[in-house]
This record gives C-alpha cells, sequence and structure tokens, in this order.
C-alpha cells in the first residue's frame, strides 16, 4: 500500500525565528492516521528543525551530487546524512529553470542521495507552453526515463514522484482535477512499464501545484494522487493544519 504524503516546500523564506516557530506549529498539528509529513526549510534551518522535530520529517531542497571536492556553497548528500537530512527534492522546476539542471544531472543527484539512504523526491512536470501544445504526457515521461528509469526496481522503491505542472506554481492556476489525475495515471502507467504493476501501485505521486486548503480535498480524493508538495500554503500553520489534519483524510477515505 503506497503512503500518502503532505510534504511541505518553504523555499527562500522565513527567518531563523520564523522557521522554527514554524516547524514547532507544525509538529503540534493534528496529523490524520497514516499520513507522512516532511518538511523542507531553508539549508540554514535544517538543523533546527531537526533538532525540534517528532512528528514530522525533515527534508533538504537541494544537495550536490559529489561527496567531496571544490565546489563552493554546495552540500553534497553525506553532509546532509550526517546532520540528520531524511530526504531531498530534486528536480524542482526552479532548479530546472532557473539554474538549468538537467535530466542528466538530476540523474547524478538522485543516484547519490540513494547511495546515502536520503529519500528522494522526485519532481517532475511541464511548463505552459508544453501544456498548450499537447504534448505534456511525452514530456513528463521524458524526465523520468532519461533521470530515474535507470534504477533498479529495488532502488526505484525507494523514491518519490511529485508531479508539478509548472503553469500552476505561483500563478493562482490550479490543474483541475481532471488534468491532475490524467497526468499522475500517464505516470502510474509508465512506472508499470518499467518495473511492473506492484511497484507502480505502491508508488506515491504527489501532486504540486498551487495546492491549498480550497482545492486539496478534491485533488487528494483523485485516485492516482497521494498527497501534496505544497508551497505557499506550508509557509502558513493555519492552511497547512487543514493539508495534514484527521478531518480532512477521514472526509477523503
Amino acid at each position: 500500500m503506497r503512503s500518502k504524503i503532505v510534504a511541505g516546500n518553504w523555499k527562500m523564506n522565513l527567518s531563523q525565528i520564523q522557521a522554527q516557530e514554524l516547524c514547532r506549529e507544525v509538529n503540534r498539528m493534528n496529523i490524520g492516521p497514516g499520513i507522512e509529513v516532511y518538511i523542507f526549510p531553508p539549508m540554514l534551518y535544517v538543523s533546527d528543525c531537526r533538532n525540534q522535530s517528532t512528528a514530522v520529517k525533515v527534508g533538504a531542497q537541494n544537495a550536490y551530487p559529489e561527496d567531496n571536492g571544490a565546489y563552493t556553497g554546495e552540500v553534497s548528500m553525506w553532509q546532509l546524512k550526517e546532520a540528520g537530512v531524511e530526504a531531498v527534492l530534486i528536480g524542482h522546476s526552479e532548479r530546472r529553470e532557473y539554474f538549468r539542471e538537467s535530466n542528466e544531472f538530476l540523474k547524478q543527484k538522485l543516484d547519490a542521495a540513494l547511495v546515502h539512504g536520503i529519500k528522494p523526491f522526485f519532481c517532475c512536470g511541464e511548463p505552459l507552453e508544453i501544456r498548450e501544445n499537447g504534448t505534456f504526457l511525452d514530456y513528463v515521461k521524458k524526465q523520468l526515463e532519461e533521470s530515474v528509469f535507470h534504477l533498479s526496481a529495488e532502488a526505484f522503491k525507494q523514491i518519490v514522484i511529485a508531479y508539478e505542472p509548472i503553469w500552476a506554481i505561483g500563478t493562482g492556476r490550479t490543474a483541475s482535477t481532471e488534468q491532475a489525475e490524467e497526468m499522475h495515471v500517464a505516470i502510474r502507467s509508465r512506472i508499470s512499464e518499467q518495473y511492473g504493476k506492484e511497484i507502480a501501485e505502491n508508488t506515491s505521486v504527489l501532486y504540486g501545484g498551487s495546492c491549498n486548503p480550497g482545492n486539496a480535498q478534491s485533488l487528494f480524493a483523485c485516485e492516482n494522487v497521494d498527497g501534496g508538495l505544497i508551497g505557499g500554503a506550508s509557509l502558513k500553520a493555519s492552511e497547512f493544519a487543514v493539508l495534514v489534519s484527521e478531518e480532512t483524510w477521514t472526509i477523503l477515505n
């Protein structure tokens, strides 16, 4: 049975004091039974959050694939592991767009994370022009094929997939339930072709595109949507609390 997951990506936001307070609030939330909650704070605050966290898991927003070396400003996967980090975002649309991270480079990151026992949250998704020209299914499948599908079946079982419709991130637009389900079905189908039905059915595929208390129930209720990678709503304790609450997930299930 695949995990239900709500993950908060704080991006480059909050002061240290704000991050500590938000972390405390998240740990006090009424988390629904069986729901796994992750937070991905800015790198500077990872240790603070890790030291405070009891009910949630702490991940990092980024890492470099090499273990050591002259890579000024970077942090390696083994350094994250030493700091107690449990997960890492790989392939987020902002890393792809602003820092030109290629599918090959993301493949290297994925391999490094798995070597050091850090759970990768692999992000994939299409920009507006790809959505509008109708090639979005092939576009996302190619991201998986070039960065993920070299893994063995056992290694693949360790990862979480997060679908991000880039045209819906920070724009106020959200994929309809039909659009979200269509892509999640396509992703799971492609995983099944590569690794078999059992692994596909046990892979968590999250939705990440302006997910908030107003649309989460309908999105999470989709058969193939297993939770969300949450951006702006994860910075507001009152909103994030709704997304992880027992009430929300009881209604859905």
